[in-house]
Formats: structure tokens, C-alpha cells, sequence
């Protein structure tokens, strides 16, 4: 009797091995990948399948998961004990995830090699208090994607990564492609908090300011309103810029872009691919640099992250997986999939990212002043977000209210917000 029921506990036992448990001294990792273009897809499953191969004691199970419910989806999964080993998400989701105990502290787990390939300003953007909560490794900038017949007809000034627009150079240019019911510029701003911020990091502008306790304060200052006034006034008084846009995602435009509206859009990088797949035979478009400010090409990113769960049993091994995912060729078999930049130093030296074809070198150019973005770390930034800044510039974008008006909200409103989170 007793020996049967010793073969039913190892039974039941056997049986609880999934989501980072073992079998016959087999390790099982779960890998919850939030690739989505077919590209990134194949690139992540060939890799996980190399491991795999390579490392019969340590299995690593593929996990599809949706930017679309990523944040929702993780934290019921870790509420409810049930999180992927390896979380991939990205740097601005984190912060809430970091402070609430559910990732894993990093820097003792990371290799040498990998901590050292990631440059400190990409490392400040998985920086929570103390701790390192996320390995950053693929980022876009944002750039103008252009017409370059347009371009070129009207004999405006090219800009390029060594002389790039000034935000007032932008603002003429775009008024002089405009006309006949033609724009120099649509402004895709459904979402308008992350590129109104990370732009406005060209002309110094913060917004968020922390003191010596690390409490933080909301001023919208003089660098703060550059980007914003721009924006405001291509629409309300130049005419230079759709009006109809600005509630639109960046994909919504393209149909507008391939059929002459338009002589630039402003979107992330990776937007080339859809480019590439959805342009009309003979459309001559190219990539340029966002407009430069006081800070030169600075702008905030919010890189895509791969995170350790506390709860994972097997932290050790999640973070060899990663090492292993990110040493430089692969990182750059995943950006090339994502049509993205990596973060890394050897992997950015790749000559497949220096190319003209697709405009690679230009995009490759601005990886050096990519930097945190400005609301990374700011505990309450989300309901913020949601709740003050993006129907306070919405409404400012679009006439409704002037700049006076978005500031009292963007200050006043919004240090309400994070004031309840800094008690």
C-alpha cells in the first residue's frame, strides 16, 4: 500500500512541471514573446528552437503574447501565480510590475558581457529606485518618413543625421509644401502623450522634475511647449498640417501619404516595413531625422524589454536564455525581423544596419541620442496619462484650448495624480 501510493505522489508531482518547472531533471522555461509581424515571429521561434538544441536540460517553451493586453494580461498572471519565466514587454510598462514586486532584480543575474554591451543610457530606461528590472534591447526613433519626389520637386533643404531641420525649419518647410488642398505634414497623434514627450527631450524640455527626495513635479516649462506649439500651430494656423489626422493611428495615414496629401509623416522606425509591403509600384518615399532642437536629435525611447518573473523558480537559467537571445548576432537577427534598432554596441556595428537600402543607415545614425523617456520611472504616469495629458492635448491640438489652458491642466490636474502616488 504504501508503494502505490508513493507512485501516485511521484505522479502527481510529475505533473506539476509546467511554467518553469522540471521533468526528470529537465527545466522548463516559459518564453511569452510579443513579436507580431511574421518576420519577428519566425526570427523568435528559430532562436528559441537553436536553444532548445543546444540545451536539452533547459527547454524553453514559445508563449504568444498581444501588445494589445499585455499589461492586463501580466499582471492577472502574476496576481495569479502563473507568469512566463521570461516576460518580454516594454520599458514604460514596467514601472508598477518593478515597484510591485513582480520582476526579478537583475544585475547580479545579467553576464558581464551583456551589461557592458548595453550603453548606461539604455540601462536608465529598466531602472527602477535601485534595481534593474528589464534588459533592454531593441528601440526605434521617431523620423519622418518623406515623399521624395515631393521633396525634391519643391528644392527645399534635405535634413540629414549631421544637419537635420530646426523645429522652426520644419514648420516653414511643411508651410511651403502646403496648398491645393496638399499638407507638408500629418501628425498621427490618437496616441499623443509618448511622441509629444519624447520629441520635446530635442529642446530640453523634462516636463517631469524629481527633487532630492525623488518626489516629482510636473512643470511645463519654456522647452516643454516647443514640440506642442509646433504641432498646434501646422494645424490651427498654417494650414500646413491635417487637422483631420490628429486622431489617427500612424497607420491610418499611409493611405493619405501613398496618395500625395501628405509630403511627410512623423512615425516610429519600424514603420518601413508597412511602407515597404504597402507602397504603389514606383513610390519614391525616404526617411528623415525629426526635427532637432536646443538638445541636438535627443529623444526619449521606450525600448522593448525581456524581464525575469520573481516568481520563476529558475531565475538563473531565464537570464542564460536571455544572454543567449541577445548575444550581437541574434540581437540583430531580431531587430532586422522588427525593423528596429538594437540596443547593443556590437550588434548596431552590424553592417546590415548601415545600408542605404530601406533608409537603414539614417534611422542607425540617431541610435546614439536616444535616451530614457522622460516619464520611464514616474509611478502614476499611466492614469496620468489617461486621465489628464492625452485629452488636455488633444483638445489643444486640435483649437479647443489654448496653451495657457494645457498647462494648468498638465501641472495642476496632473500633480493631483502623482501626488497620490508618492504619499
Amino acid at each position: 500500500m504504501r508503494a502505490r501510493r508513493l507512485l501516485v505522489l511521484l505522479l502527481l508531482l510529475a505533473g506539476c512541471t509546467s511554467g518553469g518547472g522540471s521533468e526528470d531533471g529537465r527545466i522548463t522555461l516559459r518564453f511569452q514573446s510579443l513579436a507580431w509581424q511574421e518576420e519577428s515571429v519566425a526570427v523568435n521561434k528559430e532562436l528559441v528552437e537553436e536553444w532548445n538544441a543546444r540545451h536539452p536540460d533547459i527547454k524553453v517553451e514559445y508563449v504568444q503574447g498581444s501588445w494589445d493586453s499585455v499589461h492586463d494580461q501580466l499582471l492577472t498572471s502574476f496576481e495569479g501565480g502563473e507568469a512566463p519565466d521570461i516576460v518580454h514587454d516594454a520599458s514604460d510598462d514596467l514601472a508598477d510590475f518593478a515597484y510591485g514586486g513582480h520582476l526579478a532584480e537583475l544585475t547580479d543575474l545579467l553576464s558581464e558581457r551583456l551589461k557592458s554591451d548595453i550603453p548606461q543610457r539604455s540601462w536608465q530606461t529598466a531602472t527602477f529606485g535601485d534595481g534593474i528590472y528589464g534588459v533592454p534591447f531593441l528601440q526605434e526613433p521617431r523620423v519622418l518618413i518623406a515623399n521624395a519626389t515631393w521633396l525634391k520637386e519643391s528644392g527645399v533643404r534635405i535634413p540629414t543625421p549631421e544637419r537635420p531641420w530646426s523645429w522652426g525649419e520644419f514648420r516653414q518647410i511643411t508651410e511651403e509644401l502646403s496648398g491645393d488642398g496638399k499638407y507638408g505634414v500629418a501628425w498621427p497623434l490618437k496616441e499623443p502623450v509618448s511622441a509629444t514627450l519624447n520629441l520635446s527631450l530635442s529642446a530640453g524640455g523634462q516636463l517631469f522634475h524629481r527633487d532630492a527626495e525623488g518626489k516629482v513635479e510636473i512643470r511645463f516649462e519654456a522647452a516643454d511647449e516647443v514640440v506642442p506649439q509646433t504641432i498646434h500651430d501646422q494645424v490651427n494656423s498654417d494650414a500646413s498640417a491635417s487637422g483631420s489626422t490628429l486622431g489617427s493611428g500612424g497607420s491610418d495615414t499611409l493611405p493619405g501619404f501613398f496618395g500625395g496629401r501628405y509630403a511627410m509623416v512623423p512615425l516610429g522606425f519600424s514603420y518601413r516595413q508597412q511602407i515597404v509591403q504597402q507602397a504603389p509600384e514606383g513610390f519614391d518615399w525616404q526617411v528623415l531625422p525629426a526635427p532637432a532642437g536646443a538638445d541636438g536629435l535627443t529623444q526619449g525611447v521606450s525600448p522593448q524589454t525581456l524581464s525575469i518573473a520573481e516568481d520563476s523558480p529558475h531565475k538563473e537559467e531565464a537570464a542564460e536564455f536571455i544572454d543567449f537571445l541577445l548575444r550581437p548576432r541574434n540581437m540583430v537577427r531580431l531587430a532586422l525581423g522588427d525593423w528596429m534598432l538594437p540596443t547593443g554596441t556590437e550588434a548596431l556595428k552590424d553592417p546590415a544596419l548601415h545600408t542605404a537600402e530601406h533608409d537603414w543607415a539614417t534611422g542607425t545614425a540617431l541610435a546614439a541620442h536616444l535616451r530614457s523617456a522622460p516619464a520611464q520611472s514616474v509611478r502614476g504616469y499611466p492614469e496620468w496619462k489617461d486621465k489628464v495629458a492625452t485629452p488636455s492635448l488633444q483638445e489643444y491640438y486640435s483649437g479647443a484650448i489654448g496653451l495657457d489652458e494645457l498647462r494648468e491642466r498638465l501641472e495642476e490636474d496632473g500633480n493631483l495624480v502623482l501626488a497620490r502616488y508618492q504619499r
